[in-house]
């Protein structure tokens, strides 16, 4: 009896150990599993830097004619472990499609893909420069202003409360990331009368010293036609004056500043318009439009007039007020030149970014995204797709005691203009209040989170 119940015991045990070893043969012979991929199937957006890998169950490698293409071309593809990791090189604004033909990848135990797998996953869409002129302009990145400062109404540069700019400044502000430094500048109260309208000798040099401390930083430095509104007036009855005395400036300024290279970019006017006007900030009247686009090819014309390096100078020129107004910038006809610029200004949204009464202070919903995008796709329209650059000589927001939206705004409006090819150019007025970025007496970032999401979108 103890025999016969021993003998059970052991068929039993024998028949347990034989199913053991049947699940284990079972699941030696399992085919591998697909488990994920970067990018993931049906991706948007994907940036072109991405580095494709596609993960499986288990250890793998390829088999020796794998055929796994890449939109319909053999791919550069390598096992490691478990995953499957390309070489190939993405391009923006492309629809992809990865095949993993059935058997291109086996197991450990050599048991093969059961299965093909399909990868499809779309690029983003990304700008990329086809100009001479388009491509200097994305060499500029992002800029900063110096504003408040050589552009006060006054012989004094520091009547608006900012000190003198020193080469410390400047050094902070490059530091931190910045490529382009924008040097607004008022000449009205440094300059002689008629007929010659001399500039003074020591106001050309401080222009010059400050100009040096970007391009000793190796940055790009904007000078230009800042705050003379007193007589840059954009009317038929003063025209003929307005483009006489601007021949004569541009003309010594361009001689002063001929040596430099192509790191400085001349700017023939600021946001001229007729001040007081019903139509001041909207885009202005045909006259004013006929009146600004005289101005620029007398200023255009008196520089190239120069020779040497301004006879190939880049020139940023600019609509009525600067605005990005569709009145504005269709009035807007640049001269037959080359090497030119658009330039405008737009602090969108106005009650986010630029009121200081009747204001919002949040900013970033999709709505509030989509029509950013709305705006900056007009430039695109009127001006990029037509082959001509475009720089956002200024933008901005208020300091609302709102930092978390600020951020929020700068981070997509830069990255928004880079993405379509612009150089933003953030308007810095000395005061944290308003727009300053940067304390100007100690040089330490009152707002670098905000200074940070600008530069971070490059």
């Amino acid at each position: 009896m103890k025999i016969l119940s021993r003998l059970i015991l052991l068929m039993v045990m024998l028949q347990v150990l034989c199913s053991s070893c049947g699940k284990t043969a079972e699941a030696a012979k399992a085919a591998p599993v697909f488990k994920s991929s970067i990018p993931a199937h049906e991706a948007t957006d994907v940036p072109a830097s991405t580095a494709i890998e596609v993960v499986f169950d288990e250890v793998i490698s390829l088999a020796i004619n794998h055929g796994v293409t890449i939109n319909d071309e053999p791919a550069n593809v390598k096992a490691s472990f478990t995953k499957l990791m390309f070489s190939d090189e993405l391009q923006s604004n492309t629809n992809y499609t990865i095949i993993i033909p059935k058997g291109a990848v086996i197991n450990s135990f050599d048991v093969p893909l059961e299965e093909a797998i399909e990868i499809t996953f779309t690029t983003k869409e990304e700008y990329v420069p086809n100009t001479e002129t388009m491509q200097f302009v994305a060499q500029m990145g992002v800029g900063w202003n110096l504003g408040n400062t050589l552009d006060t109404k006054d012989a004094d540069e520091t009547m608006w409360g900012n000190p003198l700019a020193q080469k410390e400044l400047i050094d902070a502000i490059r530091a931190k990331g910045f490529k382009t430094l924008r040097v607004p500048v008022t000449w009205q109260y440094h300059m002689g009368d008629a007929p010659d309208y001399i500039i003074e000798e020591s106001w050309l040099n401080r222009v010059k010293e400050v100009v040096n401390y970007g391009l000793d930083n190796d940055m790009y430095v904007i000078v230009n036609i800042h705050h003379d509104e007193e007589w840059v007036i954009p009317a038929y009855d003063h025209l003929d004056a307005a483009k006489e005395q601007l021949a004569k400036v541009w003309t010594q300024i361009a001689n002063h500043l001929k040596a430099y290279d192509e790191h400085l970019v001349f700017e023939t006017l600021n946001e001229t318009r007729l001040k007081g006007s019903a139509e001041e900030w909207t885009g202005g009247t045909a006259e004013g439009r006929d009146c600004i686009n005289q101005f620029h090819q007398v200023a255009v014309k008196a520089i190239r007039a120069t020779g040497g390096n301004n006879s190939e100078r880049y020139i940023m020129i600019s609509p009525y007020a600067a605005s990005s107004s569709e009145v504005a910038l269709t009035g807007l006809v640049l001269p037959a030149d080359k090497n030119l610029i658009v330039s405008v200004h737009n602090y969108f949204p106005y009650k986010f970014a630029l009121a200081e009464t009747d204001y919002v202070t949040s900013w970033g919903t999709d709505a509030d995204k989509q029509a950013l995008d709305a705006e900056l796709d007009r430039l695109v329209s009127l001006f990029i797709n037509k082959d001509i650059a475009v720089v956002m000589g200024e933008w901005g927001s208020l300091n609302h005691d709102n930092l978390t939206h600020r951020k929020v705004h700068a981070a997509y409006f830069a990255q928004g203009c880079l993405e379509r090819g612009i150089c933003p150019i953030w308007w810095d007025n000395g005061s944290s209040d308003y727009f300053g970025l940067i304390d100007r007496h100690t040089y330490q970032w009152v707002f670098p989170e905000i200074a940070d999401a600008i530069i971070n979108a490059q």
